[in-house]
């Protein structure tokens, strides 16, 4: 014979905190929404665009059968020593580039550091030089990336002593602003209180003891 069970199901406001605390672990196993990091993207291809980088882009498949270009942007993150993001690009003097990045994001030192150090040492090279940024191996972190630097003179002169560390550096620290950015905004869609607005929004229902109902 059929038999009809009745539970007592709640929202996730009226569980106990145990309860809650299981609620929001089952959510977070959900993990992000699909590509997540496409703002944080967004954001860095800006900010390329400033500092003089045009990024390398690939084909993706999109579903409908066609192609698009992608960014050559990567990263892997965030619980392992060798986690961290890269980039491939093309890298030359950009007119203007340290008032622009101030103008674009006003608090972020970081970035002013790089567009300053990538803008004294293009004036000691008399804006000539350029670098080829190429991403290497299987990992992804700052390390990954090979910076070819060179120096477009009309007289063959070579770039100064300091010009590939210089433009080497900052482009390494470019990448670990890239990360540091990806990592906040992982932390912010897996902190309690998104998780909470995410099951809220949802009208996920619960037992007693925080177990997904349904």
């Amino acid at each position: 014979m059929p038999e009809v069970i009745c539970t007592t199901v709640y929202q996730f406001p009226e569980l106990s905190d145990a309860a809650k605390d299981k609620a929001r672990s089952w959510y977070r196993e959900l993990d992000p929404h699909d590509d997540w990091w496409d703002a944080v993207y967004e954001d860095f291809e800006q900010v390329c665009e400033i500092l003089g980088i045009r990024l390398k882009t690939t084909p993706v498949r999109l579903m409908g059968g066609g192609t698009r270009q992608k960014p050559c942007i990567w990263f892997s993150g965030f619980w392992s020593q060798g986690d961290g993001a890269s980039f491939e690009g093309y890298l030359s003097h950009a007119k203007g580039a340290t008032a622009r990045i101030r103008a674009y994001a006003p608090q972020d030192a970081t970035l002013h550091s790089i567009a300053d150090r990538l803008q004294a040492v293009q004036r000691r090279n008399f804006y000539q030089l350029a670098a080829e940024i190429s991403h290497r191996g299987r990992y992804y972190h700052e390390y990954t990336m090979s910076v070819d630097v060179t120096r477009d003179s009309p007289t063959w002169q070579p770039p100064t002593e300091d010009a590939e560390e210089t433009v080497v550096e900052a482009i390494r620290d470019l990448a670990r602003w890239l990360y540091r950015q990806l990592q906040v905004e992982y932390d912010h869609l897996t902190s309690d209180e998104t998780i909470e607005e995410g099951i809220i929004a949802n009208e996920y229902t619960f037992t007693e003891t925080g177990r997904r109902f349904g």
